[in-house]
């Protein structure tokens, strides 16, 4: 963990977001959770269209929090672990969307770059 308060920022995408949202915001260190679209234009980031599965996007989360509370590694384990099952390709339960499900992790330093190649342990 870090040694001092900080803000970070990783985005994540694995199925329905406002899932992976409400996993997060019950997340101690965690500051914000905020449900939003990846790798689509903005003139067709809205729910209803986004659901078509042709615009691009990705359901997805951006998601702040602070590393003296909780490192990146705990933050990507979360995501496998609770808010998303990488087994499930392009789905979340029952919803099923080839584009808008898909799984992504998105760094957002250098740092959290070479962490995701680390292997995550649990006590």
């Amino acid at each position: 963990m870090a040694a001092t308060k900080g803000k970070e920022v990783a985005v994540i995408s694995g199925g329905c977001f406002w899932g992976i949202q409400a996993v997060y915001e019950h997340t101690k260190g965690v500051i914000s959770a905020t449900s939003g679209y990846t790798g689509g234009t903005a003139d067709t980031a809205q729910y209803e269209t986004v659901s078509s599965g042709k615009t691009g996007h990705a359901e997805s989360v951006k998601v702040v929090f602070d590393p003296s509370e909780i490192p990146y590694g705990q933050v990507l384990m979360i995501f496998f672990s609770v808010a998303h099952n990488p087994t499930e390709l392009n789905k979340a339960g029952a919803g099923i969307g080839e584009l808008q499900y898909r799984s992504s992790v998105f760094y957002g330093s250098p740092e959290q770059k070479e962490n995701r190649r680390k292997p995550i342990l649990r006590n």
